[in-house]
């Protein structure tokens, strides 16, 4: 059964870990796995290298996919495509936060200091304009 609005917004709030999909011309979509933020009504965004694979796959594309799903103990997912809307420098700010999306409290400083190694970062962000969802609960439990 397809998630309600407040569900799947809901649901895409959570830390789960996304699978970005963008279309890659001549070939299937680039899929990789990725850290995302996002707030019930809001953007979603990412972070990423602003000469990576993945950032040249977007920028030529315009827009880009997101597939977030809970398996255990029962199989639901959400999925979000949409046009990008921006994409500015990292600040300190948004790696903070989106670090502490993930990690427990007493090891963001330590990822963030091995995380300078990186590079700059820029910050993707997604209007979500087509969903998908699905809670297959009532299924999977019979």
């Amino acid at each position: 059964m397809p998630l309600s609005q407040e569900e799947r917004q809901e649901f895409l709030a959570a830390p789960h870990v996304a699978a970005l999909s963008v279309t890659v011309a001549g070939r299937g979509p680039l899929v990789v796995p990725i850290w995302y933020q996002y707030e019930p009504g809001g953007r979603v965004w990412v972070l990423t290298g602003p000469d990576s694979t993945k950032m040249r796959h977007i920028r030529e594309a315009g827009r880009f996919s997101l597939m977030v799903q809970q398996e255990t103990p029962t199989v639901r997912y959400v999925s979000v495509e949409g046009p990008v809307t921006e994409v500015a420098p990292m600040t300190d700010a948004h790696h903070r936060e989106m670090v502490s999306r993930y990690l427990p409290p007493d090891k963001v400083d330590a990822y963030l200091r091995m995380a300078e190694s990186f590079g700059p970062q820029v910050v993707v962000s997604m209007r979500p304009q087509r969903w998908l969802s699905a809670d297959l609960g009532a299924i999977v439990d019979m």
